[in-house]
């Protein structure tokens, strides 16, 4: 099947590094936000650690962090459709001392 040119054009390369294929684990994220930009921390938290660190730090525009929320939710009910429910856990929320100047949120 031939790719119309004016779909070529639009194609964009994406790049993965073996090294960030990998990936890394957190399992907290924290969300803050100023009037320009979100800011997503994802922490790996340890049983019977003190220290927590973050693992990578994603800023985000207000118009990315909200495609990225719509297209989370529709990742998450696909998954639930294939793989059932994901049950919500209540925990406790871990002291914060960092805040880059808005609310704070966390996932």
């Amino acid at each position: 099947m031939e790719i119309p040119t004016d779909l070529k054009q639009k194609q964009l390369n994406i790049e993965l590094s073996e090294e960030v294929a990998q990936g890394s684990y957190a399992n907290l994220a924290i969300i803050s936000h100023s009037s320009s930009e979100f800011i997503v921390d994802f922490i790996r938290v340890m049983p019977g650690v003190p220290k927590a660190p973050v693992k990578s730090r994603i800023i985000l525009t207000p118009e990315h962090a909200k495609r990225l929320f719509q297209a989370l939710g529709d990742n998450i009910t696909k998954y639930e459709s294939m793989h059932g429910k994901i049950k919500n856990v209540e925990k406790e929320t871990p002291m914060m001392p960092m805040n880059f100047g808005g609310p704070t949120a966390e996932a």
